[in-house]
């Protein structure tokens, strides 16, 4: 029985702590699991505790993505896939996950907007206590304990170790991003993304099917102009969405959105209400494409009055065949992560609305006007046919189209997303991959005042803090450009100097995605997702235990060189020039990118893959020549005693086609060639076409 009565919160917001569950569970693996929360609070925590000869004496605390709000994320399959219990128990410590203060999207009724208790009060509270807790179940409390998460969590993960001294030793922000403040300001952040995700948009609106185009001439072997055949007004959008940061070689992602459609539907109305103006002035004043170029944007306007036909569960999508159509996947594969997430199966997420029209779909409006739903606001974040998938704000994203009855009346509406598209041009940040829209610091458009992300985003980071942080950036994150992983670095430099880069550390993670690529739709390129991405877990995982070793034994962890310029990370070619802790590998078809050989002709494939100095060994390397994403041909004789490799290939197609040629290569640490954890991949892709 755990003891309550002695623990005093620390912040005084926080009222007394409650256990609601304390029990001895065995799965995902033995611990004791519990949970509870603090009084006159919506903050909720959950505390898993490896058994005690398990333990090493440390706490693991990732915090969930986007704005939290849940606190059972890490303790299902997929929070285990970015660094959950299992990461947590291996690395020696007991894991700890909180709410981050509020329920789903909501706000806590008490603190409403006040973005320190979302973005680190919250989080501190629960794992002071967690610490509490601890030294009754283990004798004694944490020796070191660490703070780390991916987007939203990566976000708000350095706004732990900045505000809470003492709490944590050390952080791993992953994908994080944001701007930067004063020490101990509590302003709500700005972010770069919310702004560039708009040109992203706009890029997928103008271009269509004939974005194909572009991810073919960016992909490995292509011309490398994705320009060719594009009218002046859809050259200057890609140009600027380049410029702005969107990674070379994601194209596909363009056209393939996940969580930035969720960011427009979670802060539509916020940016309704902090600037109403823009969305006027876009259709009706000079200097807006939408009154200076409506032709661009005509085309695609929806603004009817409808009726709803049907309203479709998370159980009807994932139990109707219909579902399973090709056109369906992107809302069948959602459905099917939410049902095994635990969301409940009857949560309706989803109407279907006959005679919409041509229009624009992705992000429109959608509200109810009568009936019990009457007012709610959502927006659409997946289209099929007439199916809309949406979401919204505060309580519509929790309650969704509950309510919603088969005849009530819905107002269809685009218009402020088709504005929203063109926003990155009136809503500049002083950050450098806006300066394109700047002429000798005059901004070349009108401009609006930047808005303010969601308080559960938290506040400007300040660069400020005590103990360690390693801050792991992805070089083909589409949710969270490449140069979103520089925010951080300056801003250590600025409030610290340069002896604060003593205590940070930064490093690339070279083909990783914002999800690991399983999770993402089929790829409609014909390059499976994992030939062109890899899976970052077992990246994040050696980077935590390096992480240790640089707090407790000071033990300085590997750091990834880069370039960067116009919006883009460069990484150095080679091992010894480029640093980190993934391999670099090299890899040519007849010599180059790209071999162009009649069927029957041999194609000579050569690799060289090789581990930066001091992070490990080869310990697998393995050839996908079809492009099924199989990796079904291995080169032998890998036994984890050489940090490089080298293989030279013999390949006949028989079929004319084009086949991209892919290797993935792994090394662990220790060089292990039987372990099941901290595998860190890389990959590399040549084309050949077959005449």
């Amino acid at each position: 029985m755990i003891d309550l009565s002695s623990y005093i919160p620390t912040d005084p917001y926080f009222g007394a702590p409650f256990i609601d569950v304390d029990e001895e569970r065995a799965l995902p693996s033995p611990h004791r699991h519990v949970h509870g929360g603090f009084e006159n609070t919506d903050t909720r925590f959950r505390f898993w505790f490896a058994p005690k000869d398990q333990w090493g004496g440390r706490m693991f605390n990732p915090l969930s993505g986007a704005h939290g709000g849940t606190e059972d994320f890490f303790g299902s399959p997929f929070g285990e896939m970015i660094g959950g219990l299992g990461t947590c128990f291996r690395l020696g410590g007991y894991m700890v996950e909180s709410n981050q203060g509020h329920f789903g999207d909501d706000l806590d009724a008490r603190a409403g907007g006040d973005p320190t208790l979302y973005g680190h009060r919250a989080s501190a509270e629960a794992a002071r206590f967690s610490k509490y807790v601890a030294e009754q179940i283990y004798g004694a409390a944490p020796h070191h304990s660490y703070v780390f998460g991916g987007s939203g969590g990566g976000r708000r993960s350095p706004l732990c170790l900045e505000n809470a001294p003492g709490v944590w030793d050390g952080a791993l922000p992953f994908m994080g991003g944001g701007d930067v403040a004063e020490p101990g300001n509590t302003q709500r952040v700005k972010g770069a993304q919310n702004i560039s995700f708009a040109t992203m948009f706009n890029v997928q609106r103008l271009l269509g099917e004939r974005l194909a185009s572009v991810v073919d001439a960016m992909a490995p072997g292509g011309s490398g102009n994705p320009f060719e055949g594009l009218t002046t007004h859809e050259r200057e959008e890609l140009a600027s969405l380049y410029r702005q940061g969107f990674p070379r070689g994601d194209e596909k992602m363009i056209g393939e959105q996940m969580g930035q459609i969720w960011l427009w539907s979670a802060t539509a109305d916020l940016l309704f209400e902090q600037d109403p103006e823009y969305f006027t002035n876009f259709w009706t004043r000079p200097g807006y494409v939408g009154h200076d170029l409506p032709d661009v944007v005509a085309g695609d306007v929806i603004d009817v009055e409808l009726t709803v036909a049907r309203v479709v569960t998370i159980g009807d999508i994932v139990s109707d065949p219909m579902f399973l159509a090709p056109e369906y996947a992107q809302m069948y594969r959602s459905a099917l992560t939410w049902s095994h997430m635990g969301s409940p199966t009857d949560l309706a997420v989803a109407v279907q609305i006959t005679g919409v029209g041509a229009g624009y779909r992705l992000g429109m409006g959608i509200q109810v006007l009568d009936g019990a739903a009457g007012g709610r606001q959502l927006y659409c974040t997946q289209s099929a046919h007439d199916f809309y998938f949406c979401d919204g704000r505060g309580e519509a994203s929790i309650v969704r189209f509950g309510g919603v009855q088969v005849g009530d009346k819905v107002h269809v509406d685009n218009r402020r997303f088709l504005a929203y598209c063109y926003w990155a041009r009136h809503h500049l940040l002083p950050d450098p991959v806006f300066d394109s829209f700047r002429l000798d610091g005059v901004a070349v458009y009108p401009q609006h005042i930047a808005p303010d992300q969601s308080p559960l985003m938290g506040v400007a980071y300040s660069g400020q803090f005590t103990g360690k942080l390693m801050w792991v950036h992805h070089t083909h994150d589409s949710s969270l450009w490449p140069p979103q992983g520089l925010v951080y670095k300056d801003a250590v430099l600025r409030s610290q100097g340069e002896a604060g880069l003593e205590h940070f550390a930064l490093r690339w993670t070279d083909h990783a995605e914002h999800v690991p690529p399983m999770i993402f739709p089929p790829s409609t390129s014909g390059r499976p997702n994992n030939t062109v991405l890899v899976d970052y877990l077992p990246v994040i995982e050696q980077s935590l235990k390096d992480l240790a070793s640089w707090v407790e034994d000071g033990v300085r962890p590997a750091e990834t060189k880069y370039r960067y310029a116009d919006g883009k990370v460069t990484l150095p070619e080679t091992a010894a020039g480029r640093g980190g802790i993934q391999p670099v590998i090299q890899l040519s078809a007849n010599g180059g990118q790209r071999a162009d050989v009649k069927a029957g002709e041999t194609v000579t494939l050569a690799v060289n893959a090789c581990v930066p100095v001091g992070t490990g060994t080869l310990i697998g390397l393995h050839w996908d020549l079809d492009g099924s994403g199989e990796f079904g041909t291995h080169m032998g004789g890998i036994d984890g005693s050489s940090a490089e490799v080298s293989q030279v290939l013999e390949h006949i197609y028989t079929s004319p086609g084009t086949y991209f040629v892919s290797v993935l290569a792994e090394s662990h640490r220790e060089g292990d060639v039987d372990a099941t954890s901290r595998r860190v991949p890389n990959l590399a892709q040549v084309r050949v076409v077959v005449n």
